[in-house]
């Protein structure tokens, strides 16, 4: 069950879905106005999103997109306040606005290997009324590399920070409460023939989101607020993996047991899988 969560006088979020792919939705809230973070992947994501944020005396203002991954954007017809997006956002929704979503349509392009199972699935679970129709209006205001909105006494700055996961992707950093929403921008490519992180694109973004201080990171497929000490040690993991695909040109087994030499234990199931998605975007 999804609840409104407060994790200070100026911020609320909504807590993720795995089985239907709902991601994390946030308000920060100033003294002025409120600028909701992401659409949801369905309208009703994102009315259950508003509905909450009325019983808190809580009125959107703007609405920014982290990125145009359908779980993300498929709540924008619900959405009233102008939304704000970068560029390459933007021309990603056009080209969403000319697919369809019915169940052979999707289908097809998992065959075709333009969308994957995992998305595929998940959408006939959040939509399973048929027909299955999808509205994508286009976002109000576009911004290439960021911008900075002022909600009164409270900052959100926004960059493009890009990844494997999405190309478009964007962080919102709260410098007065010193929390940074990462949205998707950690999580793999996935939509590579094998879900993938490349070492160089891994340790460039790393060092990009490390020049923020903050305290309280939220990544919006994650099912609870990450502290600083968590995220430096997450942060470690993915570097050192990074560094060892280099360093070991890729070979599997020479990874795992120079990363539990230095781990000085045996690897759990996401270390393995992590440094599995680190080989698979190896390329020598």
């Amino acid at each position: 069950m999804q609840t409104l969560q407060r994790l200070s006088k100026h911020i609320v979020y909504l807590t993720p879905v795995q089985e239907t792919d709902r991601p994390v939705l946030g308000a920060v809230t100033g003294n002025t106005r409120t600028l909701v973070i992401d659409a949801g992947n369905s309208v009703e994501h994102a009315r259950l999103f508003h509905d909450e944020l009325k019983k808190e005396m809580i009125k959107p203002d703007y609405l920014v997109l982290t990125h145009s991954h359908w779980d993300h954007v498929f709540g924008l017809e619900a959405v009233q306040e102008p939304v704000l997006c970068q560029v390459d956002t933007y021309s990603n929704i056009q080209m969403l606005q000319k697919l369809t979503w019915d169940d052979i349509a999707l289908d097809q392009r998992v065959l075709a290997g333009t969308e994957i199972a995992f998305c595929a699935d998940a959408i006939k679970k959040e939509f399973s009324e048929k027909p299955r129709n999808i509205c994508l209006p286009l976002p109000d205001i576009r911004f290439e590399k960021g911008m900075t909105v002022d909600l009164g006494g409270v900052t959100c700055v926004i960059e493009h920070i890009g990844g494997d996961h999405a190309g478009d992707s964007c962080l919102i950093y709260i410098p007065e409460e010193k929390v940074l929403f990462l949205g998707d921008c950690l999580y793999a490519n996935m939509y590579a023939e094998k879900w993938q992180f490349t070492s160089k694109e891994v340790l460039r973004l790393l060092t990009e989101i490390e020049k923020y201080d903050a305290n309280t990171y939220i990544l919006s497929h994650h099912p609870h607020p990450c502290t600083k000490k968590e995220m430096e040690h997450e942060f470690k993991r993915m570097k050192t993996c990074a560094e060892l695909v280099i360093s070991c040109q890729g070979d599997t087994i020479a990874i795992q047991q120079e990363l539990t030499r230095k781990l000085n234990r045996d690897l759990t199931e996401d270390e393995i899988e992590t440094v599995g998605f680190f080989v698979n975007g190896y390329s020598g």
